[in-house]
């Protein structure tokens, strides 16, 4: 599973709720969760499902409970791609910076 299909499953408002929502709270229930949506608790199931199927969220089971909480390997793999490009057109731009400069081009 690539880090685009991450972006795919981040790309949905509710998954991207849920996952900013385990960043500020730790591990949660199902249910825990559900209780901070207008929507219905197996339409909460099914987004922690593909927030699974794409190693963004992984779950714990205690006893009868199953704690979720965020991936952190799984949005490593997003972070180094963003970091990746930034760098990418970091340097592209520093390059055009240097070439307007060398050409006397106020680029301010």
């Amino acid at each position: 599973m690539g880090f685009m299909n991450q972006f795919a499953a981040l790309a949905d408002n509710t998954r991207k709720e849920i996952i900013e929502l385990l960043c500020k709270q730790g591990e949660m229930t199902a249910t825990d969760i559900s209780n901070n949506f207008k929507i219905s608790k197996p339409a909460v199931s099914q987004h922690l499902k593909v927030l699974k199927e794409f190693r963004l969220v992984k779950v714990k089971k205690e006893a009868q409970r199953r704690l979720y909480s965020v991936h952190s390997e799984g949005l490593g793999e997003v972070k180094e791609w963003a970091e990746s490009m930034t760098d990418f057109w970091n340097s592209k731009l520093n390059a055009l910076d240097n070439f307007l400069t060398q050409k006397g081009v106020d680029n301010e």
